[in-house]
């Protein structure tokens, strides 16, 4: 039985370039795994924010690791493709959000080279992915991929195609700055709306002062400009995280996902 944070976690991590494919794109993403054990163990997607597959998607793919999953960083824009600045990212992003089965298309080919890889445990995956990414994750869970679980950072809740949420086969965890600009009120109580209408079992964490990208470093510390880190929302999501994996990884293990009718309910974390 695979634990999160057992001694078959601890040792280095080894990571490795992966070149795959969608169609005629060639894609390169990025994996992190111990490689101490040969037994199989749960695969959990990373997806990077606007700016394509970078440093930050890698650390987290090597921070799952550490946790003694085999994480894999998928490429959503192409080998090469990386923005150089936000209004390249919003055009590179753009391209994905007004053409969903694209972006599903180009997420599922990730999570299809993940499931195959040997030390991955098909049957036990999840996906996680910030901004841009925390968007893909949901509309991967809404494509009816074999996900025990989703889990969205700052992300984007709309979608063009709510009644798809009755094709999530797993939970879906979204954690979310209360003060995020770039996500409307109205778009979280769609988002709410479409999760209990088609009885998933999601949990949506709201946490105060925090606006978009609060998980990036790299996004500065200036909440005025609607992108800044916050350490303690930072520091507290990834908690969440850690929990909601262990909890849905370990559940699926047992043969006791799927949806419950009834939403875990949103939330607003507290100091």
């Amino acid at each position: 039985m695979f634990v999160a944070g057992s001694p078959e976690a601890s040792a280095a991590v080894r990571t490795d370039t992966v070149t795959y494919q969608d169609g005629d794109a060639v894609l390169e993403g990025y994996l992190a795994y111990d490689d101490a054990s040969p037994n199989p163990r749960p695969g959990v997607l990373v997806v990077h924010e606007w700016k394509g597959l970078n440093e930050y998607a890698k650390r987290r793919a090597e921070q799952l690791a550490e946790l003694g999953y085999i994480a894999f960083a998928v490429d959503m824009y192409g080998k090469g493709i990386r923005a150089r600045d936000h209004d390249e990212a919003a055009r590179l992003s753009g391209i994905y959000r007004s053409d969903r089965q694209l972006m599903r298309r180009r997420i599922l080919a990730g999570f299809e080279e993940l499931k195959r890889h040997p030390l991955t445990d098909s049957s036990r995956i999840a996906a996680t992915g910030y901004c841009f990414g925390g968007t893909s994750v949901l509309e991967l869970a809404r494509s009816g991929a074999d996900l025990v679980g989703v889990v969205s950072f700052h992300g984007g809740l709309s979608t063009p195609n709510p009644a798809d949420a009755a094709n999530i086969k797993g939970r879906v965890l979204v954690l979310h700055g209360a003060d995020d600009t770039f996500v409307a009120p109205e778009e979280v109580a769609a988002f709410e709306s479409e999760m209990r209408q088609a009885g998933v079992r999601y949990r949506l964490i709201k946490y105060p002062g925090a606006v978009h990208s609060f998980t990036i470093p790299e996004a500065g510390n200036d909440p005025s400009t609607g992108m800044a880190y916050n350490a303690e929302a930072d520091r507290r999501s990834w908690e969440e995280m850690r929990a909601f994996l262990s909890e849905v990884l370990l559940e699926s293990e047992l043969k006791h996902i799927g949806k419950a009718g009834a939403s875990d309910g949103p939330r607003t974390a507290r100091s």
